[in-house]
């Protein structure tokens, strides 16, 4: 990245995060998306993600400013010296994951998440679940609320609410965790390589309705989702120095 890198500015719709963008802007410029090294985008956790989700293509990096609600992806606001932290900031690199969700109508919706893809009961009837792994049964029945497969990025998020593992950003490893497993009840989920396909299909898929999300997108009426991780649209997030993501992640592994 050059000394003055060109930067492009976005801000989610909150007050505190339009007018950081405003301050921001006025004083480094704004840079066209086209001509942009880095996006800069102020807001919370769900702001980073909505920003990296439009990076499959052009793959600018982006350095997150907390202004939000959440900021584990965040780096904290300072008007001062932005450049020469972007100059120094840590590169990571991650990679999405693949959900091909299958409706019961037979329509087939693939989407992207960067944290996480979610099943969950859309009623007050439990979810039945049998789940594959590399083409071979793993769990016939699993009765929950749901299961989700968790990236690394997204392993301290819904992964660590549902008592999942927190993975390190470099530990090329999936979570597969149960949500509120009622049968199997000691079933814990599972830790799967990072190239390993994941197939769930929903039993009684008709009475025992079930929706699928990848992050904040979700499809509804689900028979059956195959997840696998895309190496092909891999996405650059910038921390500064010492508040990387994997040193975020190992402490808090030893937080209360």
């Amino acid at each position: 990245m050059s000394a003055e890198p060109k930067i492009h500015f976005t801000a989610s719709p909150k007050p505190e995060a339009r007018q950081a963008a405003d301050v921001m802007i006025r004083r480094y410029g704004q840079a066209t998306l086209a001509k942009a090294d880095v996006i800069v985008a102020l807001g919370g956790d769900g702001w980073m993600l909505e920003t990296l989700r439009g990076r499959y293509h052009d793959r600018i990096p982006v350095y997150g400013v907390h202004r939000g609600t959440i900021g584990f992806l965040m780096n904290e606001f300072a008007e001062e010296g932005l450049a020469a932290r972007l100059n120094s900031a840590v590169r990571v690199v991650i990679h999405p994951l693949e959900l091909k969700a299958t409706r019961l109508s037979g329509e087939v919706v693939t989407l992207r998440a960067i944290n996480e893809v979610s099943l969950l009961r859309q009623t007050s009837q439990t979810a039945n679940l049998r789940i594959m792994v590399d083409g071979h049964e793993r769990l016939r029945d699993l009765a929950a609320d749901g299961v989700l497969v968790a990236t690394p990025a997204g392993s301290t998020a819904y992964n660590l609410s549902a008592h999942g593992p927190i993975l390190p950003i470099g530990a090329n490893l999936l979570a597969l965790t149960p949500i509120s497993p009622f049968r199997p009840r000691r079933w814990r989920g599972a830790l799967l390589r990072h190239d390993a396909r994941v197939e769930i299909f929903v039993l009684e898929a008709e009475r025992r309705t079930v929706s699928a999300s990848a992050d904040t997108q979700e499809v509804r009426d689900i028979a059956h989702v195959a997840v696998r991780e895309d190496r092909s649209h891999p996405l650059t997030m910038l921390f500064d120095e010492g508040h990387a993501l994997d040193e975020r992640i190992l402490r808090e592994q030893f937080s209360f």
